[in-house]
């Protein structure tokens, strides 16, 4: 009896050690074959050339749309909303209003590409005031003093700057030297019309080139030379 214990025994201990074998063998087997997948799958992925350059586009351009997202400005909704409006400035070009050849003449003296500004007495005021006239004043034997004069009044209505009716602030005076050094006082009145030394014009803010003329109605001139004229004007009478 006891050497069939010690043979069943025997077995027993044999049977359970095959087994203990068989079931660490099957899952150090699976373990085996799985990590033998993985890595024939790396080296599948790795020896892709069309895989790998797809991720790495695919990185990239998900960084790009990460770094656009974080570096957009704040738009301000009042901003888009109202749309932006700038001011067109309108330009009357001389020839709208008729100045006279006297005052073509005046405007003639001044190259058109630079800021001036030229108060000019419209044709009226050249033949009231100066006595001027087209058809005698301009004749050979008066050519040369009617430019003298018309000389002269270039010198008096002449700023070297540009002065728009804008420009000048609405019951304020302001005041520029003009290219002989006589002082002109501007202000606007009521109706728009600039006032240059007591002579109040009658178009503002004509264009020629860079050139604004405003014609007047009245001369502008310093108390001694319009004694001169008038001492001329009574000799000749």
């Amino acid at each position: 009896m006891r050497g069939v214990f010690v043979l069943y025994h025997y077995l027993d201990c044999h049977f359970q050690y095959r087994l203990q074998q068989s079931v660490f063998g099957n899952l150090a087997c699976a373990s085996d074959e799985s990590w033998l997948s993985m890595r024939m799958a790396r080296g599948r992925f790795v020896k892709s050339p069309v895989a790998f350059v797809c991720c790495v586009v695919s990185v990239c351009c998900l960084l790009v749309v990460v770094i656009t997202v974080l570096k957009l400005p704040e738009a301000s909704v009042t901003n888009r909303m109202m749309p932006s409006f700038r001011p067109r400035e309108t330009r009357t070009i001389l020839g709208d209003a008729k100045i006279g050849i006297f005052g073509e003449m005046i405007i003639k003296m001044l190259p058109e590409d630079l800021a001036f500004t030229v108060f000019i007495p419209s044709e009226r005021a050249f033949e009231r005031d100066l006595r001027f006239n087209a058809s005698g004043s301009l004749k050979a034997d008066k050519f040369n003093n009617t430019y003298a004069i018309l000389t002269h009044i270039f010198g008096f209505s002449v700023v070297s700057r540009t002065i728009s009716s804008d420009s000048v602030p609405f019951g304020e005076e302001i005041s520029y030297d003009s290219l002989s050094g006589y002082s002109l006082y501007i202000s606007k009145d009521s109706d728009g019309m600039l006032i240059v030394n007591g002579v109040r014009s009658e178009h503002v803010d004509l264009w020629k080139g860079k050139i604004v003329v405003h014609i007047m109605d009245g001369v502008i001139m310093d108390a001694e030379f319009e004694e001169s004229v008038q001492t001329d004007d009574n000799e000749e009478d």
